[in-house]
């Protein structure tokens, strides 16, 4: 069992919300860490899959009434989305007794719905929290490597061997194409999906270009944009967006793309071990999508990501702005002997950031030119962690 850093944030919003919503991918261990949480207070937990769990929701606030003083965990909440408007006479009425945190815990495997239903009608009474995969502070420094290849999911990353882990992977995608999508409302044919994810994965890292994956798809630009907002609702996909700012350049407008976690990355492209990932062109883009998940992962709460490029070349893989501070720039190598170019250094004269940092493979830190220090993925986001 790997001790999830997200644990102890998910505690502080139950003692402060009457009710959280932890959302996240599937299979990235939201209902293990919940059953945890059940363990330490009086709870009780109700999975909307479960045709005899949704029965006993037939009649919800009668139901719900009866255990006005656990902690109720409703996972897959998206399935009941009326539920929504029974939960706030609910919290009310909790609130008037004296109960003002720590009645609901709603988990969600897709942002799209539960957001817009549950901000609509529980402003004011939710907290929002969103659990990543595993990340590079959540394991061994020698074990870096193999979460890079296999990705954060728990079942990807635990597996006993390469091949069953890419085998999980692969079952993982299945499922989502051909089951966890069509039930949340789009009707698009999964192989024509599973041919757009694909090329995202080819294209990590890449600027977003609608128009030539329409062409390669056969669609049209708006058709493009709907698919991607379907992924990144998922979040599956991160749209990382380039940073505007009136510092009198051209910058580059397009955002840029990542499949968000590198095993899926790899499993879409083929590649099952870190033998044949080496051998591949996506190497390096997957690296840094890696680097960058792991990154805004450990982050204060409030920091926002962007990338830096203009017209005439200037460039910064990463600016991570934390709340009231200058930003930091973040240049990411898959090399154990980083050299940076021109472009980053003019980057941060046109920023002037707070950090300059380059992220490399290796494990000791060093000082490179222009106040530059060269260092390992966990002990940057150690950094950020202890800004908080």
């Amino acid at each position: 069992m790997i001790k999830r850093r997200i644990q102890s944030d998910l505690q502080d919003l139950l003692g402060s919300s009457p009710a959280v919503a932890l959302i996240g991918p599937r299979q990235v261990g939201k209902t293990t860490l919940a059953l945890e949480i059940s363990e330490t207070r009086p709870s009780i937990y109700l999975d909307l899959e479960s045709d005899a769990d949704r029965a006993k929701l037939g009649e919800p606030e009668l139901y719900l009434s009866q255990h006005a003083d656990k902690l109720v965990i409703l996972d897959e909440v998206h399935r009941l989305p009326n539920l929504f408007q029974n939960l706030r006479g609910l919290i009310d009425r909790g609130r008037r007794s004296g109960r003002k945190a720590g009645q609901f815990l709603l988990l969600g495997s897709a942002s799209i719905d539960l957001l817009r239903q549950s901000g609509e009608t529980l402003a004011g009474r939710i907290a929002y929290l969103e659990m990543h995969p595993i990340d590079g502070l959540e394991v061994p420094t020698k074990d870096i490597s193999r979460l890079w290849v296999r990705g954060g999911f728990p079942d990807s990353f635990l597996a006993e061997g390469d091949h069953i882990s890419q085998r999980w992977r692969q079952d993982f995608i299945r499922t989502y194409l051909e089951r966890d999508i069509p039930q949340l409302g789009p009707r698009i044919p999964a192989e024509t999906l599973r041919r757009f994810w694909t090329m995202l994965a080819h294209h990590q890292s890449g600027l977003l270009n609608a128009a030539e994956f329409a062409r390669s798809l056969g669609v049209d630009g708006k058709t493009v944009a709907s698919y991607l907002d379907l992924l990144v609702d998922l979040l599956l996909v991160r749209r990382l967006e380039p940073w505007h700012a009136n510092v009198g350049k051209r910058l580059v407008k397009s955002p840029r793309i990542y499949v968000r976690d590198s095993g899926l990355t790899h499993t879409l492209l083929g590649l099952a071990n870190e033998e044949q990932l080496l051998g591949h062109p996506v190497a390096g883009a997957s690296w840094e999508g890696f680097a960058i998940e792991t990154l805004i992962a450990a982050a204060p709460t409030g920091t926002t990501a962007n990338f830096y490029r203009t017209a005439a070349g200037a460039e910064i893989d990463l600016l991570l702005t934390l709340p009231g501070r200058r930003p930091w720039a973040i240049e990411i190598k898959r090399s154990l002997s980083p050299t940076l170019e021109k472009g980053f250094y003019l980057a941060c004269e046109d920023l002037e950031p707070e950090q300059r940092l380059v992220l490399y493979p290796g494990e000791v830190s060093f000082p490179l030119k222009n106040d530059v220090t060269a260092l390992s993925i966990s002990s940057a986001a150690r950094m950020l962690q202890d800004v908080r």
